[in-house]
């Protein structure tokens, strides 16, 4: 994600809280309760914004009390950033599978890209609104801005290598392989934020087909726009 597109911003978006979190047993481990918190500063982010979040907001969707936040994380600032990277780190995890799984065909490996950039976990609404409510932070905070940005540097490498890959391979002479990386990066960002602002009107089906036309005009003899796509995860 390229933090500069982005002004400061405090987005609060309606979100339908998860069923069933006050009653996790009390028995969790410490690992478990650390990701329930997270999940419930995740609900509380989307419903209130980053600033308006605290630790009785936590508290609220979580279903305990303020002092076992205080356990685990010790300080709001604390919790947020463990919350950033929850969300970079699971994003990252599903580009990498999905690279391992993809073998080594140029176009497929870009084709698993797109796809998980529109995955179910990934374009969860509750998720998009705390990746847009820290980016917008992004500039003023630097510990937030070097969690964001690991997380371009290693997708943006990996999208600019299978460009040129492609480039090569479909002799594409008029394709600069660090453009078309940028803009399918800002496509991407662009349909992020419809999803989350107009859910009516812009899907995850739609999103990716978006981006396989954006695809199909640059590299034409690897993608096909009319082509069937199956069902994304």
């Amino acid at each position: 994600m390229n933090n500069h597109s982005f002004n400061r911003i405090s987005w609060s978006v309606n979100i339908v809280p998860a069923s069933g979190t006050a009653g996790k047993r009390r028995t969790a481990s410490k690992a478990e309760r650390r990701e329930q918190l997270i999940k419930a500063t995740i609900r509380s982010i989307a419903s209130n914004g980053l600033s308006d979040t605290t630790m009785a907001t936590v508290s609220g969707e979580a279903g305990l009390s303020q002092g076992i936040i205080n356990l685990h994380f010790q300080s709001k600032e604390k919790l947020l950033l463990e919350t950033l990277s929850y969300v970079v780190d699971e994003y990252k995890l599903l580009w990498e599978q999905a690279m391992e799984k993809a073998g080594s065909d140029s176009a497929e490996r870009l084709s698993e890209l797109v796809a998980v950039d529109f995955h179910r976990s990934v374009c969860d609404r509750n998720k998009l609104a705390v990746w847009f409510a820290f980016w917008s932070e992004s500039k003023a905070r630097p510990t937030y801005r070097k969690l964001c940005a690991a997380r371009d540097h290693g997708y943006d490498r990996m999208l600019r290598r299978l460009c040129a890959d492609l480039k090569a391979e479909g002799d594409y002479a008029n394709v600069d392989p660090g453009s078309a990386a940028r803009g399918l990066a800002a496509m991407t960002e662009g349909l992020w934020l419809d999803m989350l602002v107009s859910p009516r009107s812009m899907s995850r089906d739609k999103a990716k087909q978006t981006c396989r036309a954006y695809l199909a005009h640059l590299f034409p003899r690897h993608f096909s726009y009319k082509r069937a796509e199956k069902k994304i995860a």
